[in-house]
C-alpha cells in the first residue's frame, strides 16, 4: 500500500472534493464573524468594568437604561445571523445532503466492531441481495451468493476505491453500535445507524491515498476504526476491479452422452512367478 498523500498539518487538512471549497468558506467566516463578536464584547466588557467602577461620590442607578445604539447592534447580530443560517449554510447543506447523482459511482458500506466493510456492485453495476442471516466472518455484509446480480459483486473490508472526478454515492449502516463515516480530505462525516441505510455523496478531485476514519466513540476498539481511502483513475480502478472480481463459476461437467470412450490401458506384463500361482 502506499503512503498516505499530504499532511493534516495544524490548519484544517487538504482538500480534495468538489464541495470542500464551499464548506471552507463558509467555516472561515463563521470563524471571522465569531471574532469580532468576541472581541465587540470584550471591548464593551472591559469599557463597563472602568466607566461603572466603584467610586466616591457616585451613586449606583438602577432604572433600566434606554440606549438606541445597542438595539442597533442587537438586530445587526441577528440579521448576520440569519444570513449565515439561510443564505450560506442551507445552500452548502442541500448541496452536500442533496439526492444522489444519477449517473455515479455507488457502493454500499456497513460498519461493524470493528472494521468498514464495503460493497460494491461490480460490473453490471446491480448489488446482490444480502441477508443479515448470511452474516459471517467469510461474509461480512452477508451477500447472497445464490443471487445473479451478486456474482460479480466486489467486498472489502477496510479498503475503499473511488474514481476521479465522478460523483460518488455511499450507502452507509452499521450493524452493532452508531459509528461515525469520517473522510476529512473530502469534507465529508456522517453517522452510520443500525437500521438504517443514509447516502452521502461527493467527488473527489485529486487520486491519491487518504484515510477514513471513525469520528464516534464505538468501543474499546475504536482505535482500529480506520481504512484506507484510495481515488483511483479510471485505468487504476478497472485494474483493481478486474483483480478483484470473484472468479467465474467452473464450466459444468460435459454431458454424459458426449463423453469420449475411455481409452484401454494396454495389458500389463505379469509379474514373474505370478502366471504359476493362478494357474489352474
Amino acid at each position: 500500500m502506499d503512503q498516505i498523500t499530504g499532511s493534516y498539518g495544524y490548519w484544517l487538512p487538504m482538500d480534495i472534493s468538489a464541495h470542500g471549497a464551499a464548506i471552507d468558506r463558509l467555516m472561515a467566516i463563521l470563524h471571522w464573524f465569531m471574532l469580532l463578536l468576541f472581541v465587540g464584547w470584550g471591548i464593551f466588557y472591559v469599557y463597563c468594568l472602568v466607566k461603572f467602577r466603584a467610586r466616591a461620590g457616585h451613586v449606583a442607578s438602577y432604572a433600566p437604561v434606554k440606549a438606541i445604539f445597542t438595539k442597533y447592534i442587537e438586530v445587526a447580530v441577528v440579521v448576520v445571523e440569519v444570513f449565515l443560517l439561510f443564505g450560506l449554510s442551507t445552500p452548502v447543506w442541500f448541496k452536500y445532503k442533496g439526492e444522489p447523482e444519477v449517473n455515479s459511482q455507488r457502493m454500499r458500506l456497513v460498519a461493524e466492531q470493528f472494521a468498514w466493510d464495503f460493497h460494491y456492485p461490480g460490473k453490471d453495476g446491480k448489488f446482490g441481495r444480502t441477508d443479515a442471516s448470511l452474516i459471517s466472518s467469510e461474509n461480512p455484509v452477508g451477500l447472497d451468493l445464490e443471487d445473479p446480480a451478486a456474482k460479480d459483486d466486489i467486498v472489502s473490508v477496510n479498503q475503499m476505491h473511488i474514481l476521479l472526478n465522478k460523483p460518488t454515492v455511499v450507502e452507509i449502516t452499521a450493524k452493532d453500535v452508531i459509528h461515525s463515516f469520517n473522510i476529512p480530505v473530502l469534507r465529508v462525516k456522517q453517522d452510520a445507524i443500525p437500521g438504517q441505510r443514509v447516502p452521502v455523496s461527493f467527488e473527489a478531485n485529486q487520486t491519491g491515498h487518504f484515510e477514513l476514519a471513525c469520528a464516534q466513540l464505538c468501543g474499546l476498539g475504536h482505535f482500529k476504526m480506520r481504512a484506507d481511502v484510495l481515488v483511483d483513475s479510471p485505468a487504476d480502478y478497472a485494474k483493481w476491479e478486474s483483480e478483484n472480481a470473484p472468479a467465474p463459476a467452473e464450466a459444468a461437467a460435459p454431458a454424459a452422452g458426449n463423453k469420449q470412450p475411455a481409452t484401454p490401458e494396454p495389458p500389463k506384463a505379469p509379474v514373474k512367478g505370478q502366471a504359476e500361482k493362478t494357474a489352474p
